[in-house]
């Protein structure tokens, strides 16, 4: 069966930049780059957290799909919450690095609004990335994206999207994407990024 040009098209431009984001994979460090160019509106300060003002942030493209336990979830049914989006593999040790801050911190904050989701890629199957939860005690649900078409077309060129493994992205209580980290966080950054968003009315 041949696939139309438009077909193929489509399918380069999806595995080029998921080939971009595999080549910046797993970094333990901040890239630096502010993500897509332009007017970006937002401010990256010296830990590597870019922040964007609240009459400055964009809202991702559809971000829905199975978890790993096989329930369906769509991001846009939690807004009213503060939602932090976690993109990590099971094979990626900065993920295991942190994946203990954000058990702890997602279970302090859920009774403030709080909600984690991860965005588990590039496990080609679910079975270790299962394990991994039971490993690190992560009791939230995880967006099961091996492909990582979720990482590459939910997010807004220009907007802080995830450009590593692991990568943050934290949406404020109206949905719209607030804050950003390319790098491991421990429970102090993850708090710095997430308790100013639960404060805002």
């Amino acid at each position: 069966m041949s696939l139309s040009r438009a077909s193929r098209a489509a399918l380069l431009t999806t595995a080029v930049a998921v080939g971009a984001l595999t080549l910046s994979a797993c970094t333990g460090g901040d890239t630096g780059k502010s993500g897509g160019g332009g007017n970006t509106n937002f401010v990256t300060d010296a830990g590597g957290i870019s922040t964007a003002a609240k009459g400055q942030r964009t809202t991702p493209n559809k971000l829905a799909g199975e978890t790993l336990d096989g329930k369906q979830l769509d991001i846009a049914d939690l807004k009213g919450k503060v939602v932090v989006l976690n993109v990590w593999g099971s094979w990626c040790p900065p993920c295991r690095a942190e994946a203990k801050h954000f058990a702890k911190v997602a279970k302090a904050t859920k009774s403030q609004g709080v909600e984690f989701v991860g965005i588990n890629t590039r496990d080609p199957n679910k079975t270790p990335a299962l394990a991994f939860e039971q490993d690190y005690g992560v009791e939230y649900p995880s967006l099961y994206d091996p492909a990582g078409k979720l990482i590459v077309n939910g997010f807004p060129k220009g907007s802080l999207n995830p450009q590593a493994i692991p990568s943050t992205i934290v949406l404020d209580r109206e949905g719209k994407i607030a804050a950003r980290s390319l790098k491991a966080l421990d429970e102090t950054e993850l708090r710095k990024i997430v308790e100013p968003l639960i404060a805002e009315k």
